[in-house]
Parts: C-alpha cells; structure tokens; sequence
C-alpha cells in the first residue's frame, strides 16, 4: 500500500503547473486571434460588390468550410433551379449577405433591411410556389440592419448593372418586363406561379390571384381573376372559368391559360378595347393547373407516385399515360359525383329536374382526391355561369352529357335539356380555332361522331363522374371540355402554334358567358331574392338567383316563355324575344308578390329529398377523416409532409433543415 501512495505522489508531481491566476507567472493563458477580414473565397459569392468577409459569419459558422457544408449555402447554390430562374441572382446575392457579410476595417457590416423587405416581397411567392418556407437566415428582422445602425445594399452590384442597361436603353422604347413576355416554353410549377404574381403585381387594378386549396403533395391550386373590381362578385356581372392541366400528362392547356393571362393583362393596359371591355364586364377566372402533381410526374417520367393501388382505377398506366392521374393514382375525371345517373333515374317521376342535384351521401364515403374536393368547393361558393376545361388526346369540343343513358352505359348520344346551347357554345369555341371544324384536321376517334369539331361527350366516350357533368346538374353552370390536340405532351416547338390556333376562340369563348339574358329578381319592396327559381318553358333545366337576386340564363337567339318563381311568392311570367347577334345579353327583370306556399310534398328517390338539401355538403365531414386515415402509415406520412424538394437538403448524419418546411 505504502509503495502505491508513493508511485501516485511521483505522478502527481510530474503533471505540468495549471495556470492559476493566484500565482503570476506560472503559466501563460491561452489567447486568441481576433477574426480578421479574409477574401470571399464561397464559389457562388464571388460576383458580390465587396472583395472581402469574415468568419465567424453572421449565422455563427466558424469557418468557411463550415459555411459550405450547410443547407444555407446549398439553397443559395440552387435557388436559380429551384425557383425556375425566379428572383436570380436577387435570392443568391441576399443569401450569400449572410453567409459571407462584407468586412471592412476587420468590422462586420450588415446588409440592409429594407433590401431585404423589398425582395421578399417581390419573390415569397416564387417559395410559396415551391411549398418552401422563407429560409429563416433571410428573416429581415433577425440579420439584417436599418440604415440608423449602419448596413449596405447588398445588392448593390446588381443595381449598378441594372442602371448601365437602363442608361444604354434610355434612346429606344422601354422594353417589356421579361417576366411578362410570352415564353414558348413549359413552365415550372414555381414559374407558372411566379408569373401569375407577376400579373397580378403588374395588372393589380384589374388581376387578383388566389388559391382554392393545395394537391395531394401540397402544391397551390391558384387561380388568376380578372375584373374591374376584383375580389368580388358585382351585381350582373357574370362569372367565368377556364380549368386547365386536370390529366396532368396533357399539358397544353396548362400553357395556353398562362399565356392567356398574359395576354389580358398586357392587352388591357394597351388599351384593347376588346380585352377591357371584356374585363369590365366580366369576372374571369384562370386555374391553369387543377393538377401540378401529376404535371411533375410528366415531366420528370416517373411513374405516378401510388398511395396505395385501387383496384377501380384499375391497372398501372403504361408511361405514355405518366401523371395522368394524381399522386394519389385518381383520375380526377372520374372523381366527382356521378349525379348523370341519378337525373336519368328521375326521368319517369312527374316534373322531374335536372338542375342543383344534391351530391349523395354516399360519395363521401368513397375514396375523393383533395384536388376534387377543393374544385367543388370552388365551383359552389361562386355564381358560375359558363366554363371550360382542357384536355388533350384528340381535336374536339365536348359537351353534356359525358355519361351515356344506354342501360350498359355503351357509347350513346345523350343530350341535356340544353342542348342547343351546348352545341351553340361548342361551335363557338370550334370555328374560332384555326383547325377544329376542318374535317381535315381531326385526330383521333372523335371524328367519327363531330361534326365540325363538336361532339356529344357520352355518344364519343362514356365516363361517368366527370367534372363537366356535374357543373350542369349540381350548380347554374354550363361547362364544355375542349380536347386541343391528339399529343398531350407536345414538343416546345409546337407552343407558338398552338397558341396561334386557340387565341381567338378563348377570347370568344369568354365572350359567349353574354348570351341569353340576364336580370334581376325582387320582392313587391324591392329587396333582392336569393334563389329563385328561372325556369324556360321546353327545357327542363332552371338556374337560380344569386345572393343579390341576379342571375344568367344561356339562351340560342328565338322566342322564349321564361318564368320566376321562389317559394312564399307567385310566379311572373314574360315572353323574351332573342334576335340573333346580339352583343349582350338581354335584360328580363322580375318582382315576385307574396302569396301562400304551394302545399305540394316534395317528391322523393332513391337518393332523398329533391329539394332542400342542395346545400349538404360532406355532411358527416368523412373528407377530413379520410385524409387522416389516408396518412395513418408512417411512409404515406412523411410522404404527404415532405414535398419533393426535401431529401435534396438532407445530409446523412446531419440535423434536418426543417427550417425549409412550410408547415412544420
């Protein structure tokens, strides 16, 4: 024991002094080197306007090695490709601010705020685009300076590019803004977003965009609206949509619905009489893509991502079908209610209707896309009179009913009760194009059974559960689907054709949402009345007031016998006369005096009342538990929460920038 404790002692008195600040002179404390100004050595800083930074940075990297290893930098490396050339080098030179801050005199300086503020506000939607959050190191408040405390333009180098340009440009006429000329080529999802905030930011007094919800992997359903006063319904004013890209793989819609709100918005402010009087007289809404999933699915060629096989979808699509569906693998048209079926059920019951069939329970038990869902949200909260959807696959115009009345559903022509109109409306769209009436530019299998470039949807190609339908039957609008072309995917080259082909018929097509009549349904005092009943003899088909008593009814040019009626009042009864040509629609008001209610029990089917529950929808709120069964495995979750970009930015080991999530 003795010789342990003397060993111990040895070692002990071995060990070297500790530095003890009792002591002077024992041992010297360790000093270390201020940071000190070093050049910009970061490959995608190297165009900033100053020559030198200093580690640590603002974000506490120590070193520029440590700098280069982060999400940080790897955004701002990609933010080019990322974000579809939007906001470059505007997002890369604020990133690389704070990732390599100027120094000067061995001193930090912090970039400006307002820079900051002023880029975030032209390009969050370029992010939001992407379902991306706004990278935390850009927060303005957090690492950026007021001009009080001392900071600099980091963009400063950019400004001086963009004055040189302005100066050699001053002699010639003012060139467009590149953002808003027409690219002949396809765009990204981020792009097709970025450029309609730019309309919207360029065109603010006529143009609003606006979502109606996100896709299955979270992207933004965003519409375009053009109006005199838009955000808002106006009173006899009415509502018209284009819906492009719902097959994701046919994609030519998607590019000309771009191209068109381009078109209006740089027409409008050139003074087009044509495109203003348009505007002002309408409200116009533009969703290019109701699917941007299956839009990246085409364009990447992967097969579609599969939550899950559904043996009704049936088997896999071969690759000449990639991004057709969604990324849940659902047609979306074949995913709204089937209410064809339900009207043909009607046929034999005394005064049977065709118009605001209410959506049976039983849908929401099945299995609804969210793209659905958020449509039909969008279709019944807004007063629609007229739209269109586009497809590719074939040159045609399609018109209800898209589900044939044979018993075994077989190819059957199967006309509404407004089937002059429809065939009206389709020749409208038809003869304006360059093409489709030819019958010497037909494709595919429709021209067997259009005459001219229109076709009866259910006579050419049953489907039931089709959008077109279920505007008809469900709400006061009239929707056609125009089928632009036998390739649905076709080559950059044939863009430029394509609109060239279709400019005039979308322009007359939107015109068209003005025949018939139009009016305004009151009471004995003057108070509007929602709901009322439009009904024109021979076609049995009525439309509805809106919430200020308005309303639209297509009509061919003839004589018609149009009656109002709302229950607690009398019906009133008018003989309209439509001369052809006519360049609006005619006005036909009504004042409606109170009287008894009809005592008559509402008849009843299979699928319920007829009347009074219109207003049902997804009653048991099955849509939301669906989404959250359709999540309950582990993979499908991460899946839903992550978007594509992710596993891009994630380094094995290293923590997760869930910073980048949008919804985290």
């Amino acid at each position: 024991m003795l010789l342990i404790l003397l060993q111990l002692l040895v070692l002990v008195s071995c060990d070297p002094p500790r530095c003890d600040p009792a002591f002077r002179g024992q041992c010297k404390p360790t000093v270390e080197d201020k940071p000190k100004c070093t050049d910009v050595l970061l490959s995608y800083c190297d165009d900033m306007a100053y020559p030198q930074t200093m580690f640590p940075n603002i974000l506490g990297h120590k070193t520029r090695e440590d700098a280069e290893s982060g999400a940080e930098y790897l955004l701002v490396s990609v933010a080019e490709s990322l974000l579809g050339g939007v906001c470059n080098p505007d997002i890369r030179m604020l990133g690389c601010s704070v990732l390599a801050p100027r120094c000067e005199k061995e001193k930090v300086l912090k970039p400006c705020r307002a820079a900051c503020e002023a880029v975030r506000k032209r390009c969050g939607h370029a992010f939001e685009g992407i379902d991306m959050a706004w990278p935390y190191f850009l927060d303005c408040d957090r690492f950026f300076a007021s001009e009080q405390e001392g900071c600099y333009d980091p963009l400063e180098g950019l400004r001086a590019e963009e004055d040189a340009e302005a100066l050699d440009s001053m002699e010639t006429a003012p060139a467009e803004d590149p953002a808003m000329a027409m690219r002949f080529t396809y765009h990204t999802n981020a792009q097709m977003v970025g450029v309609l905030k730019k309309i919207e930011e360029r065109c603010s007094d006529v143009a609003r965009t606006y979502s109606i919800g996100r896709s299955t992997e979270g992207r933004e359903l965003l519409v375009i609206e053009f109006s005199n006063n838009p955000g808002r319904h106006e009173l006899l004013e009415p509502e018209f949509k284009y819906i492009g890209n719902m097959h994701g793989n046919e994609v030519l819609g998607r590019q000309l619905l771009i191209y068109l709100a381009q078109h209006m918005c740089s027409e409008y402010q050139l003074g087009n009489e044509r495109i203003q009087t348009l505007v002002n007289t309408t409200r116009i809404h533009i969703l290019p893509s109701m699917n941007p999933d299956g839009y990246e699915a085409a364009v990447s060629g992967l097969p579609d991502n599969n939550y899950g096989d559904d043996e009704e979808q049936g088997p896999r699509y071969e690759s000449w079908n990639i991004g057709r569906s969604n990324a849940q693998n659902i047609d979306l048209n074949r995913n709204f209610p089937d209410l064809t079926s339900i009207a043909y059920g009607r046929r034999r019951q005394k005064r049977h209707r065709t118009d605001h069939i209410p959506i049976p329970d039983r849908f929401w038990f099945g299995k609804v896309a969210p793209e659905t869902y958020a449509v039909m949200k969008w279709i019944r909260s807004i007063p629609f009179v007229l739209s269109a959807n586009f497809h590719a696959g074939d040159l045609v115009v399609s018109y209800p009913y898209d589900l044939s009345k044979h018993p075994q559903e077989r190819n059957m022509f199967s006309p509404t009760p407004d089937d002059k109109v429809f065939k009206l409306l389709a020749r409208t769209y038809a003869t304006a194009h360059e093409t489709m009436s030819s019958e010497n530019a037909q494709c595919g299998t429709s021209h067997t059974n259009s005459p001219k470039g229109t076709v009866n949807g259910a006579q050419w190609s049953s489907i039931a559960g089709g959008m077109q339908d279920f505007n008809y039957l469900h709400t006061n609008c009239f929707e056609l689907t125009v089928e632009l072309g036998c390739d649905k995917f076709p080559p950059e080259e044939e863009l430029y054709v394509g609109w060239q082909e279709n400019h005039e018929a979308l322009i007359e097509f939107m015109e068209a949402v003005h025949l018939g009549i139009k009016g305004i349904v009151k009471d004995e005092e003057g108070n509007a009345v929602k709901g009322a009943q439009i009904s024109v003899r021979g076609i049995r088909h009525d439309i509805t007031t809106a919430e200020d008593g308005d309303y639209w009814r297509l009509l061919t040019p003839g004589i018609h016998i149009v009656t109002a009626s709302a229950p607690g009042y009398s019906r009133s009864m008018k003989k309209v006369h439509l001369p052809r040509r006519m360049p609006a629609a005619g006005r036909v008001d009504f004042v409606l005096q109170r009287a008894a209610p009809e005592l008559d029990p509402p008849e009843e089917d299979e699928d319920g009342p007829l009347t009074g529950t219109h207003d049902r929808f997804d009653p048991y709120n099955q849509y939301e538990r669906y989404a959250l069964m359709s999540d309950s495995s582990q993979n499908r979750e991460e899946r839903a929460e992550k978007p594509w970009w992710w596993n891009y930015f994630v380094v094995p080991g290293g923590p997760a920038p869930t910073w980048l999530l949008k919804h985290y």
